[in-house]
């Protein structure tokens, strides 16, 4: 069992940042992708950004050049730093690792960031 916790989101003026992380229990979590998706009120659930065990990296085309993912395999914690945030990034945000071994995927409780204008 993989239990994700969220934090850093908050209140935000456009045009600043925010660093979200998530902590995750176990042993699985160097072995697997990561990421963080994110959820507006009345939409889906879209991916935002990914990161392989061996670092290579997604992004959604709205958030590239301005959200970095990281990871610290070590600390078992994917990182998401944004900058330049807008309204439109508005959302509940959300941590997922998917487990390659049975394709079973854990997420966060969510974490809220508003980006005021």
């Amino acid at each position: 069992q993989v239990q994700l916790v969220e934090s850093g989101g908050g209140l935000v003026q456009a045009g600043g940042s925010l660093r979200l992380s998530c902590a995750a229990s176990g042993s699985i979590f160097s072995r697997n992708v990561v990421g963080w998706y994110r959820q507006a009120p009345g939409k889906q659930r879209d991916l935002v950004a990914s990161i392989t065990p061996s670092g290579s990296r997604t992004y959604a085309d709205s958030v590239k050049g301005r959200f970095t993912i990281s990871r610290d395999n070590a600390k078992n914690t994917v990182y998401l730093q944004m900058n330049s945030l807008k309204p439109e990034d508005t959302a509940v945000y959300y941590c997922n690792l998917k487990n390659v071994a049975n394709d079973i995927r854990y997420w966060g409780q969510g974490t809220q960031v508003t980006v005021s204008s």
